[in-house]
């Protein structure tokens, strides 16, 4: 394989800009990429690549700079071109859909990528996607796209740790791995993926536990859904929530999502945060509470005054890991609980059951089923 290590090619290569980014340069028009004029053999399955930017297509000036590179400069054409061994795996073709470090993914560009997902997938000559994203919100990119996804194909989404440019970077073999998952039938009506470091995880319950680490990525309670080993796919393990074709979340015809903030717990807090994101038009709050969701009496009070106004409130959880309990008080308060949500995720999930309904009792069967 090919490495995406130390190559001056990455340093020259123009960053392309998606058409719906945050924060960024003025936007280019998506591009449809790499291996158009490459021969597409019958015998293998065809594999979409939707780039987003991230760690994964970073490089830098030198290939021992793991933590200060440019993340989302190389394009999706030279990340395809950097792994050729992919075309043995499947028919891979590419397009440009953001190029951006992950804090920058926001709710235009997840709805553009769910709604070119759909598209892609309804067709009989895509067998599986996989979207390259930086590690920083991969999972609450893939959580979404769990929800939303109106497909049993495989979509599998993979990241790095280490730029491309760097000596040992990782992006290069788990680019391969996903493909290979995205091609293979075992990994139909799985949800969506996440691959990184051999290890295949549900979108519903993974999450990125260290900050530079290559072995970020854990389902502490859960377990993984499988590896690849060997060149193989092994799946061991099932999501038991709602996802994909059994959900009930449509973003088809969806131009934007209702405004969601996360509000952090912590000693000698205050109400004024919740009067805050009310202001600001927050038609929902996730409360990262300590231990099993607690909260202190000022945030308490401050979530009351906004269940008040209408707007929903879930309480998750600061820790990391565990379930947060419904109880009569919630119900009294009008308040949700997430279950093991982390309070990352259970936005995702409140932000789509609020298209549906502002009910607290109704979000909260959401967060039981999802």
């Amino acid at each position: 394989m090919m490495p995406m290590a130390v190559s001056s090619a990455y340093a020259a290569d123009p960053v392309v800009q998606g058409t719906v980014v945050s924060s960024t340069p003025a936007p280019a028009k998506t591009t449809a990429a790499a291996a158009a004029t490459t021969p597409v053999t019958a015998a293998l399955p065809n594999v979409k690549i939707l780039a987003t930017g991230g760690t994964i297509a970073g490089s830098s000036a030198s290939n021992t700079d793991v933590t200060g590179y440019k993340a989302g400069a190389l394009t999706i054409d030279t990340l395809i071109n950097a792994v050729p061994e992919m075309k043995q795996l499947a028919n891979v073709s590419g397009e440009q859909i953001a190029n951006v470090g992950s804090p920058d993914i926001d709710n235009a560009v997840l709805l553009k990528l769910a709604k070119r997902i759909n598209e892609l997938l309804a067709s009989d000559d895509v067998d599986g996607i996989v979207i390259t994203h930086g590690t920083d919100t991969l999972e609450e990119t893939a959580y979404f796209l769990n929800l939303v996804v109106k497909s049993d194909k495989p979509v599998v989404v993979v990241g790095a740790m280490r730029p491309a440019t760097a000596i040992s970077a990782d992006g290069s073999f788990n680019l391969y791995n996903a493909v290979k998952i995205a091609g293979s039938p075992k990994a139909r009506g799985k949800g969506v993926m996440i691959e990184l470091n051999d290890r295949i995880g549900s979108a519903r319950y993974i999450t990125k536990t260290n900050t530079t680490g290559t072995d970020t990525f854990k389902s502490v309670e859960q377990g993984y859904l499988g590896v690849v080993s060997g060149g193989n796919v092994f799946f061991y393990n099932e999501s038991t929530r709602k996802h994909t074709t059994e959900s009930v979340f449509d973003v088809t015809n969806l131009t934007s999502l209702p405004q969601v903030d996360i509000l952090y717990e912590y000693q000698n807090n205050g109400s004024y945060f919740y009067n805050a994101a009310v202001a600001a038009g927050a038609k929902g709050i996730v409360v990262a509470g300590s231990g099993n969701g607690s909260m202190s009496s000022a945030s308490s009070k401050g979530a009351a005054e906004a269940a008040g106004k209408g707007v929903v409130v879930v309480r998750s959880t600061r820790t990391g890991s565990g379930v947060v309990t419904h109880s009569s008080s919630d119900d009294k308060a009008g308040m949700v609980s997430s279950d093991s949500l982390n309070p990352q995720k259970a936005r995702i999930l409140l932000m789509l059951a609020l298209t549906k309904t502002s009910s607290p009792s109704e979000i909260q069967t959401y967060f039981d089923q999802y």
